[in-house]
């Protein structure tokens, strides 16, 4: 049976800059690290590459994790990639301190596309990390049918 969601992955191409940003700022933890080295078949046909040499990091917060991997040939991506372009669209990030976080996130140099909506307790924004990927910042009701469990 699934249980939900997991993790979602991103490639990054700088780990340092990924950990700096998801776990300097946003406070994630690394719960995993690996190496993979060039050459080790099983894992380049299971990511479907002729190389799959990498860094993974796995991050964890509350019940929630992000895997990033740093590939050693990598294509480079559009840093203003359109949300409405197939694939991942965003990263929504629970908050139960909305304008503490939306400050820190303006501070750490996150480009808001808009002044956040709604009304509180239903605001949300949306920015983009270092490399361009949507976050949204969503303030977090508990006791409704899209509660979550974030304690550990």
């Amino acid at each position: 049976m699934i249980l939900g969601l997991h993790h979602p992955a991103l490639a990054v191409p700088d780990m340092q800059t990924a950990l700096d940003f998801y776990c300097g700022v946003l406070g994630f933890r690394v719960v995993m690290d690996a190496e993979l080295p060039s050459g080790w078949e099983p894992m380049a046909r299971a990511l479907g590459l002729a190389d799959s040499a990498c860094k993974i990091r796995m991050l964890r917060k509350g019940n929630s994790c992000i895997e990033f991997f740093e590939f050693k040939e990598r294509e480079a991506g559009d840093p203003l990639r359109p949300v409405n372009r197939t694939g991942i669209s965003h990263i929504a990030l629970a908050t139960d301190d909305f304008d503490a976080d939306h400050a820190v996130l303006l501070a750490a140099g996150v480009p808001f596309n808009t002044q956040p909506f709604g009304e509180s307790p239903h605001r949300f924004a949306y920015g983009r990390d270092p490399f361009g990927n949507v976050i949204e910042l969503l303030e977090h009701m508990g006791g409704n049918r899209m509660s979550l469990d974030f304690s550990e």
